[in-house]
């Protein structure tokens, strides 16, 4: 396999791991969203409310990766690859925007509660 292909590999891998959390997360809150927590619910959502600073750092940093990683797989002899390449660059960048917009939103949020 050359450089390019691992490259490609590499970046599409990071490019489309968040969704599949993301995605899940989305489905988990519409389901259960009209549950009261009690029990191993609680401790699941302290548990999961601990893990968020370490998710959301792990999908900046995968995806600036995965944007830098495809950006440089492009050739043009394999005009599919440079495609789906532009599509996950894309896809990325959403992303980001979604996690900066949250970032943006909570920081808001917790800044005007506590005035």
């Amino acid at each position: 396999m050359d450089q390019a292909n691992k490259r490609f590999a590499v970046g599409m891998l990071l490019a489309w791991a968040p969704w599949v959390p993301t995605l899940l997360g989305l489905i988990h809150i519409v389901v259960i969203s009209g549950n009261k927590a009690t029990g191993i619910g609680a401790v699941a959502g302290g548990v999961s409310e601990m893990l968020v600073l370490l998710g959301l750092g792990t999908m900046i940093v995968s995806q600036i990766t995965a944007i830098a990683l495809l950006s440089r797989s492009f050739s043009r002899e394999h005009f599919a690859r440079s495609l789906v390449s532009v599509i996950s660059i894309i896809l990325s960048a959403i992303m980001l925007a979604i996690m900066g917009g949250y970032i943006w939103f909570t920081w808001f949020l917790v800044r005007h509660l506590q005035h």
